[in-house]
């Protein structure tokens, strides 16, 4: 009789933390978005697609991109650091903030350079990069960017056998990264990872996509 009374404790234990579980994410997908702050005559969107140092170069090579900032965002916790977020447990990941001129750019054609700058199917990372912090995520601030980033989506998935990896979430805060992060490429050309892992993954973005590139790149 103990042990039928242990199990179906356990039973309902697991129940109710599966429930808290999807209560959460239920109310994180209800959550009203908010506006990405920007400067006067630019907007602003929040991508994240493994390491900042990668995305942060190829959207700042973009036409149209004024800045991008490294940072983190889609978690849960206030003023994470690149150790906290590095282990996973802060629900953040690394994201860009990227400063735009809509005279020149929209909304449509980041998300474009977004799917075509990365693995799409890879889910929790991107290349050797592994881990939620590394994750996926497009952050929207209105219903018009969630259905842009939805066709997409749905548009880019008879494509592929594994389903696309990017969550679709509503902006809440961007958290910006430490100064030592901030145009990483930039400043260190030579660095290992970005030889190796940064700069061939520039590469095959830019293959595909050479129209939007400065002519500086």
């Amino acid at each position: 009789m103990k042990f039928i009374t242990w199990v179906s404790l356990l039973i309902i234990s697991i129940s109710c933390a599966q429930n808290n579980t999807q209560a959460q994410k239920d109310k994180n997908q209800n959550t009203e978005p908010k506006e990405v702050p920007a400067p006067d005559g630019y907007e602003a969107a929040v991508f994240a697609s493994g390491c900042f140092w990668c995305v942060e170069a190829i959207y700042e090579s973009v036409k149209g991109v004024k800045e991008s900032i490294s940072g983190y965002s889609g978690g849960h916790t206030e003023n994470p650091t690149y150790e906290e977020s590095n282990t996973g447990r802060t629900g953040h990941a690394e994201a860009v903030k990227i400063i735009y001129d809509p005279e020149k750019i929209d909304f449509k054609t980041l998300v474009d350079v977004y799917f075509n700058s990365q693995n799409v199917t890879q889910q929790n990372g991107q290349g050797p990069d592994r881990g939620s912090q590394y994750r996926s995520i497009i952050f929207y601030e209105n219903k018009q960017q969630k259905n842009v980033i939805n066709n997409k989506i749905e548009s880019l998935q008879p494509n592929y056998d594994k389903p696309i990896a990017a969550e679709v979430k509503p902006f809440d805060k961007f958290w910006v990264a430490e100064d030592y992060h901030q145009d990483y490429k930039k400043k260190h050309p030579d660095n290992g990872y970005i030889q190796e892992v940064s700069n061939p993954r520039f590469k095959r973005f830019a293959k595909k996509m050479p129209e939007l590139l400065k002519s500086n790149q």
